[in-house]
């Protein structure tokens, strides 16, 4: 490939970043999508382009774009190569290339009012993680999946207040004993590089990693299921969450809760735009 013709390849990735960042813009082409916005990603991390809200907002849209992608049908490497080569062109890019001043300015524009935005749906295949980033007194669900077992519902995420807030289960148990302990079971990558798209099923025992909580309260009334009065919040780790990221947005991981007389209870959940919920998050409260 000529010099010229590079310089107009990234002329025009440039050109497209800018008409297609817009985190309103339908995913005609989740992974052209998800393209231009590594490319903006990649060329702030160069070039210094935005300020703080704009980056956590667009980060939080990348990992959006991602996961749209990996549900229309891209495979996860073939989305690693497409991070490479959006990071590969914008290192060719100079700082000051007047294109790239045009991009900076539409991508402002167009996160501007993204970052004042206090919730959120993430779509799912079937549950929609929900992020709310108004600011309460009271705890409440900052990213939240909604499940249940048997008629005992279960609410799972990020819940507290403001910077408090910690990755927590929230059940309502109907019609038997309290569990003695709880965990949340998803693939281990160590064990199971690829993702596990077996349709509603976990991974089997022998690929998975699991993450106990660290104990159990009386949940606060603002994080209950409508029409229950009272419930049970299980805590658990950080480290948890970062798990959770890291898994494929198809893919299903449950929460175990172990009982006294041996049994288990085990809720589905979707890990759906975890990371990117997390990533609108992280854009702070309003």
């Amino acid at each position: 490939m000529t010099i010229r013709q590079n310089a107009l390849r990234t002329q025009a990735a440039m050109i497209a970043a800018a008409a297609l960042i817009a985190p309103a813009t339908a995913f005609a082409d989740p992974a052209n999508t998800y393209y231009e916005r590594a490319f903006v990603v990649a060329a702030h991390a160069r070039c210094d382009l935005f300020q703080p809200h704009i980056d956590r907002a667009l980060a939080a849209a990348t990992a959006q774009a991602r996961g749209a992608a990996l549900r229309a049908g891209a495979a996860e490497t073939d989305l690693g190569a497409v991070a490479a080569r959006a990071r590969s062109r914008a290192g060719a890019v100079s700082c000051n290339d007047p294109q790239l001043a045009v991009v900076r300015d539409r991508v402002d524009n167009a996160f501007a009012g993204w970052s004042r935005t206090a919730r959120m749906t993430f779509p799912g295949e079937a549950r929609p993680w929900q992020a709310n980033r108004t600011d309460y007194s009271s705890a409440t669900w900052r990213l939240m999946q909604a499940s249940s077992v048997g008629a005992s519902p279960v609410t799972f995420g990020i819940a507290g207040k403001d910077r408090g807030s910690e990755l927590t289960a929230v059940v309502s148990w109907y019609g038997r004993p309290r569990p003695t302990s709880a965990r949340i079971v998803l693939r281990d990558p160590t064990k199971v590089p690829r993702a596990w798209l077996s349709t509603g099923n976990l991974v089997p025992e022998s690929g998975r990693a699991s993450y106990w909580a660290g104990g159990v309260s009386t949940a606060e009334t603002t994080l209950l299921s409508e029409g229950k009065r009272t419930g049970d919040a299980w805590k658990f780790p950080a480290t948890a969450a970062a798990a959770l990221e890291r898994l494929d947005p198809r893919e299903t991981f449950a929460i175990e809760f172990h009982f006294r007389d041996g049994s288990v209870a085990t809720v589905p959940f979707e890990a759906g735009d975890f990371a990117a919920g997390r990533a609108f998050l992280a854009m702070g409260m309003l």
